[in-house]
Parts: C-alpha cells; structure tokens; sequence
C-alpha cells in the first residue's frame, strides 16, 4: 500500500503580523478582491499547518469508510488536547483566587467537550460489517491507548494509576502523565478554593494524596448547598459551580455516546485493547464527575 509523505513542506515562512492601517491598505490595492499571489508558503498554511494536518492520515486498508475512523478519532484527539489546554488554565486562575477569570476557561472547555460530542456523529455509519472490514487490522490498538484522554480524566479529577502503565515504553509520554497524576486535580483546587473562601472542609480531605481519586464528601457538598443557598448577583462561587456542572454534563455525555458508539458497532464483543469492551465502558461511567456537585442538588 502506498505509504503518505509525512515530510513538512519545504516552505516555512513565518506569519508576519498586520496592523489594521496595513490590511485596509491591502484592500484598496486589491480593490476589495482576496490577495492571490505571495512570495512564499501561503500564511493560512505557515499559521494552521493544514499541508501537515492532511498528511497524517495513514489508512491500514483499501475500504473507504476506515479514513472516517481514522480522522474522527484524530479530531477527538485535538479536542482532547484542547479541552485540557482549557482545564489548565482554570486551575490556575482558580489557584490565584482569581474565580472570574476561571469562568471563561472553563465554559470554553465545555464548548469543546460540545465539539467532541457532535463528533461522534460522524461515525453514526458504521454497522458491525463496515467496521469489521479493517478493524482486524488495528490490532491491539484501542482508544483506551489515548495518552491525551488520561491527561483529560486526571485532570477531571478520576485517577487511576494503573492506567499510565501502557505508557512505560514511552518515556516521555509516560513521564508526563505521571506528572498530570501527582499533580492536583481540578476538583482539587476546587476544594482547596472552597476552603480558603471560609467552606469548613476537613484538613485530611484537603491534604491527602492527589493521585489518589477524591471519593464524595459530606462537608463538600455541605459547602455546595450553602453555594447555592446565595442567590446574590455576586455569588461566584455559584457561578463557578454551574461551570463546573457543564464540563461535567459534557464529559458525561462524551462516556455515554462511546458507549453506544460501542454498541452500534460492535455490540458486546471483546475491546481491540484486551477489555471487555462495552462492559468495561459501562463500569467506568459509574465514576463521576465532580461527584459533589450533583449530590449536593438533592438538599437544596
């Protein structure tokens, strides 16, 4: 099978900045019409690196539909990446009391996690006799395999040390997501920000092990209730709480529309990666996110 040339293309110029006074000069020179001629690489592509984008995909297979698989998958991965660019930020703000400012990070994460869910549609194609014309040829490739995915659910605060061992032969792969595991989650910093904000939370739940998954606490979703009890424009600890909701609701709608992406294509067989498949999805949902955040609704 013909192999795609991964190699960047031999332009490399830079993307040089405008001002406003420059780009208007442009449109009258132009007449109004699109710039069609430049001295070197198109700046569209120096910026997005489309040329590169598209060279990435390499299909194991002559059947069409496997570059659907291929290239949904690789668009998760992006969105993946982006989602936990967003978290990031937001436990910085949050780390520096700055609650505001963490509104915007993280309702941008939900977007995004939005984005990752719609993708999905792109794959509502696939029966089992679509998918079983390559799928013998990924082998043990799974998307349990994801490196960016575990970042995102360390991130989310679910944690399971187990699950970066597939990266040991990776090692700076592996060295990252030990790095993202011993670090807070961002319910961590959520409940230390509770905390410094007068919440009576325990010191053993605000010291303990971060690599370890937080397990739902009744002084945490005390604070919730107490939260949400100030209905005050100037309440931002409840808007932060309805922020957090939404990533939530969205990363949980990403578990649920696998699991039936799972079921449409496969049913109940045995994963490429060596797990149950749908069975070991199913288990994995009953893990929740922000866990206090919903508990809390009941006793309010």
């Amino acid at each position: 099978m013909e192999q795609t040339d991964l190699r960047a293309p031999t332009l490399t110029a830079a993307v040089r900045p405008a001002t406003p006074q420059q780009r208007a000069a442009r449109a009258a020179r132009n007449g109004g019409e699109p710039t069609l001629e430049f001295a070197d690489r198109v700046p569209y592509d120096a910026y997005v690196h489309a040329s590169t984008l598209h060279r990435l995909q390499q299909p194991l297979s002559d059947d069409p539909g496997e570059m659907s698989f291929l290239m949904v998958s690789q668009i998760m991965e992006l969105y993946f990446g982006l989602t936990c660019h967003e978290l990031r930020q937001a436990q910085q703000d949050l780390r520096a009391d700055r609650i505001w400012d963490a509104l915007a990070p993280l309702r941008r994460a939900a977007l995004h996690l939005e984005g990752l869910n719609a993708a999905w549609r792109g794959l509502r194609w696939m029966t089992p006799a679509d998918f079983n014309r390559f799928r013998n040829l990924l082998g043990e490739g799974s998307g349990f395999q994801s490196a960016m995915y575990r970042h995102l659910e360390f991130l989310l605060g679910l944690r399971d040390p187990a699950l970066i061992r597939p990266f040991r032969r990776q090692p700076q792969v592996y060295d990252e997501l030990r790095a993202t595991l011993a670090a807070p989650s961002l319910w961590d910093e959520v409940l230390a920000l509770l905390a410094r904000h007068g919440h009576d939370l325990p010191a053993d739940l605000l010291d303990r092990d971060v690599a370890v998954e937080h397990q739902p606490h009744p002084a945490v979703e005390a604070a919730w209730v107490t939260v949400y009890d100030d209905g005050g424009p100037e309440n931002q600890l409840r808007l932060l709480g309805e922020a957090l909701t939404e990533v939530a609701e969205q990363f949980g709608d990403w578990r649920w529309n696998h699991v039936k992406a799972v079921q449409r294509t496969m049913g109940a067989k045995v994963g490429s990666g060596g797990s149950a498949g749908l069975a070991w999805l199913q288990r994995s949902m009953a893990r929740v996110v922000f866990p206090e955040l919903w508990s809390a609704r009941t006793a309010m």
